[in-house]
């Protein structure tokens, strides 16, 4: 069973429409949050992180969130993350929002592993220290 990664928020105004429900792109910002907080968490980031000599990134190649209830204005919400895969040069993750055991959307990020060299990006392989940090929320083991 893979571990999962929580990150507790409060419906802000800025995020709201007119009726004060969040607006379906904050769902997105807050999948985005969680990535950032979950990569942090294994002392990682999301852009310009250095392993093994490299600078490496995780441009999002894929984005995706299905709406089941909405939130609203200063309504508290949980958003859950595994990794739904972990491939050879790329993982998806898995995001769950929840409010009082009440399922609200459930999205996708995906991400390609990337060096950064001279300002330009090329996709890699994940390298093994960074794929030994992901492995333990990994719904797969990549192979």
């Amino acid at each position: 069973m893979p571990q999962t990664f929580l990150v507790s928020n409060r419906v802000q105004f800025r995020d709201t429409d007119a009726a004060g429900i969040m607006h379906f792109s904050a769902f997105i910002t807050y999948m985005e949050q969680a990535e950032h907080a979950f990569l942090r968490s294994l002392d990682m980031s999301v852009m310009k992180f250095r392993i093994d000599q490299m600078e490496i990134s995780w441009p999002r190649v894929s984005v995706q969130c299905d709406y089941v209830a909405p939130l609203r204005f200063e309504q508290e919400f949980t958003v859950s993350l595994t990794i739904e895969k972990l491939g050879r040069k790329s993982v998806r993750y898995g995001f769950q929002f929840s409010s009082n055991g009440q399922n609200i959307a459930k999205g996708q990020i995906s991400a390609a592993c990337c060096i950064i060299r001279n300002d330009d990006l090329s996709s890699i392989p994940i390298p093994d220290a960074i794929r030994q940090r992901l492995l333990p929320f990994s719904q797969d083991d990549g192979a």
